[in-house]
């Protein structure tokens, strides 16, 4: 059993060094200071708020499994689990419009 945290939306290791971030789950200027956050991968962390506004992550897509169920998301992480957990990349793909 390994002491390093798991990416709960990828669902691969985090390991010492690699870029990582606290994501909150209600973005705090959508009333989430103080809430709930989870340990990503900073690629990770990264796509979702190149994927959704924070309007979007306050009012849908608040939990991991939300998360996971957004089609460019799910993209998303069938590609990045072919990848090492140390990788590291700018996000791929177009941002969203704002």
């Amino acid at each position: 059993m390994t002491d390093q945290p798991i990416c709960p939306l990828c669902d691969r290791v985090i390991p010492l060094g690699a870029p990582q971030s606290r994501h909150h789950l209600v973005p705090r200027l959508r009333g989430g200071k103080g809430s709930e956050t989870v340990l990503l991968h900073q690629i990770c962390h990264s796509e979702i708020h190149a994927t959704l506004s924070e309007s979007e992550l306050a009012r849908e897509f608040n939990t991991i499994a939300a998360l996971r169920a957004h089609p460019r998301l799910a993209k998303f992480i069938r590609w990045v689990a072919k990848r090492p957990p140390e990788f590291r990349s700018k996000t791929p793909g177009n941002r969203r419009l704002r």
